[in-house]
């Protein structure tokens, strides 16, 4: 995975010390093994040690956690369960211990918990009769996934909702110590500034955290350190998530960052199981086009079309030795290229299909015409008639909490409409889902002061006939709208830092935290982009931490301002989950199984 190594943060120590790690507690577990997976976790595992790795440490076979009794083979002598805490799970572990015991030949159970023991589920154990049927329960820390060389991600579901709506502070601290985990590589982070009310939590631990490390002198010089940490609350930035997102990777739909390729589909390669694909850094091509405007992709798809078929026509012709050598020595690359052309076209070709139909486009035209503020505080026709026709509840709720956002609220009597409108169509076991979007302020009523209006015209959040295919800038991954949490790290990089938006911070969620000791701020002063001498000096790296999630245009917003060199900066990505509009709403909603 060379391709972690390859930005200004070093991401591939992560992998390697996550991988060390998970090898030493499966070290432990002599004999042949089978690992039952949390399916959270199976997915980010598999960033950190593939599975071939895995066979080399005895794993035989590997299966979901599901309930019920377990069919493993005679032959396995350990059964290790890689399980998040959470007290559900623990239900499900104890029914499969349940099934196993008794049987012949006997075999040893074990529990790695990511990434730390909970006593609530040791004790859910007991209380299920097990927690005396393991051998070994052992914690397997690893807070942060490397999904790139400038993305980690915690993956945990349901980090927003516990601390925003059940005034749950757990993922929180496991935040603080991922962060501390990071200092711990790569050395203490100077500057921290930060928005919201789990941002200031999160710092607070992270104090309480550093001052325990000084005493024990355990950060490391770095030759390549984090300068600045940024602490962004997700509830500081509700309505990114919602927005459709536009760039190739979000169209793409891979929260798990993979696409399965049908063994009938032109690219496959006459497989009997559908081929897998992970989709990083790693492939050229996808590192190109990922952070594109989906309306950008075509023409680099083309060009590169055109230069590869020419590079296939040089074998044609006479040709020297030497030339048919270095033809031959290129051969392997150009037709991996080629695959990989193959297969985006035709990824590029069922987004297309998406993308071009009416249902698509005429709510991509409602969802823009309220980010601009038109016809906003009054009830939408296209809203009104998705309710009718029983369209997916999900679809409904986004492009409701949208009109709910960027209205600064609903009037009480529209409000109370929809929400009729809705348990009228869908029913009552949907009541709680609007409560838990009215606690969140997704949904709400009106107040005095129209935020939204105020910070899109002061952050520019709706930017008009910006260019798709040659973006100046950010809200290209929008095609028109400009996130307001990439806005907010744009504007902490420029010489007045956020002190530049005084008249609107108040209209953000929560507290500001910011922690720049006065050092550092008088190099800060003399460094900055209007000094004559910044450019000469390396891109300072940002590593911004979305708590309660962050979107893939997010992040796409972000790695177009690492690459403009007037800013001189570079921006790694942290995030408790990679989400999107339907993951962020789902993890918020109640009884799924009936929307």
């Amino acid at each position: 995975m060379s391709y972690l190594t390859g930005g200004r943060l070093n991401v591939g120590l992560i992998q390697e010390q996550a991988r060390n790690r998970l090898l030493c507690l499966l070290e432990k577990c002599d004999g042949p093994k089978a690992i039952i997976w949390d399916q959270s976790l199976a997915g980010p595992i598999g960033l950190v040690a593939k599975y071939n790795l895995l066979e080399e440490y005895g794993v035989v076979k590997m299966y979901p956690l599901y309930g019920g009794t377990l069919t493993i083979p005679p032959n396995i002598a350990n059964v290790i369960f890689i399980s998040r805490p959470q007290l559900e799970l623990m239900d499900l572990i104890a029914e499969n211990v349940h099934g196993e015991e008794g049987k012949r030949p006997r075999k040893e159970f074990h529990l790695f918990f990511v990434p730390r023991k909970s006593l609530l589920c040791q004790k859910k154990l007991q209380n299920r009769g097990v927690f005396g049927s393991f051998t070994l329960i052992e914690e397997f820390k690893c807070d942060l996934f490397p999904f790139d060389n400038d993305l980690l991600s915690m993956e945990l579901s349901g980090s927003f909702k516990e601390f925003h709506l059940e005034n749950d502070p757990t993922c929180l601290y496991q935040v603080a110590q991922a962060i501390q985990g990071l200092q711990k590589l790569y050395g203490k982070i100077s500057k921290v500034t930060g928005r919201g009310p789990a941002a200031s939590k999160v710092w607070e631990l992270l104090e309480r955290l550093n001052r325990e490390e000084e005493d024990n002198k355990s950060y490391p010089a770095s030759s390549v350190a984090i300068e600045h940490l940024l602490l962004l609350d997700r509830s500081v930035d509700l309505l990114s998530p919602l927005v459709t997102q536009l760039t190739y990777e979000d169209t793409v739909q891979l929260p798990a960052r993979k696409f399965h390729d049908s063994d009938d589909s032109p690219t496959a390669m006459s497989l009997n199981e559908k081929e897998q694909i992970i989709l990083n850094s790693g492939e050229e091509l996808f590192a190109e086009i990922r952070d594109k405007n989906f309306n950008g992709v075509g023409p680099v798809l083309s060009k590169k079309a055109k230069v590869i078929s020419s590079q296939f026509d040089e074998r044609h012709g006479d040709k020297s030795v030497q030339e048919i050598k270095q033809f031959v020595a290129r051969l392997p690359h150009m037709l991996a290229t080629k695959q990989s052309l193959a297969r985006h076209t035709t990824i590029a070709e069922m987004i297309k299909e998406v993308t071009d139909s009416s249902n698509f486009l005429e709510s991509l035209q409602v969802e823009q015409e309220l980010l601009n503020c038109i016809d906003t505080d009054k009830p939408n026709a296209y809203i009104e008639d998705m309710i009718a026709q029983q369209q997916p509840l999900l679809k409904i709720l986004r492009l409701l909490c949208i009109q709910s956002l960027t209205n600064s609220g609903l009037k009480p009597k529209l409000l109370d409409y929809y929400k009729r409108e809705i348990i009228h169509t869908y029913g009552y076991q949907h009541l709680p889902t609007i409560l838990n979007l009215e606690k969140a302020g997704l949904l709400k009523q009106q107040q005095s002061v129209r935020q939204y209006a105020v910070l899109r015209k002061a952050l520019r959040l709706t930017v008009e006939d910006e260019s798709e295919v040659t973006p100046k800038d950010i809200s290209y991954v929008h095609s028109i709208y400009a996130p307001l949490s990439v806005r907010l790290a744009e504007q902490l990089v420029q010489p007045n830092g956020w002190q530049g938006l005084n008249d609107v911070m108040g209209l953000l969620s929560g507290p500001t935290v910011s922690s720049i000791p006065y050092s550092v701020l008088l190099s800060t002063r003399r460094n900055s982009i209007t000094s004559e001498d910044s450019s000469s000096e390396p891109p300072k790296l940002i590593l911004v931490f979305f708590i309660g999630g962050c979107t893939f245009a997010e992040i796409s917003a972000l790695r177009f301002l690492s690459q403009q060199e007037e800013l001189n900066v570079e921006f790694v990505v942290a995030t408790t989950r990679l989400i999107n509009g339907n993951t962020f709403l789902t993890s918020l909603m109640e009884d799924l199984e009936r929307t």
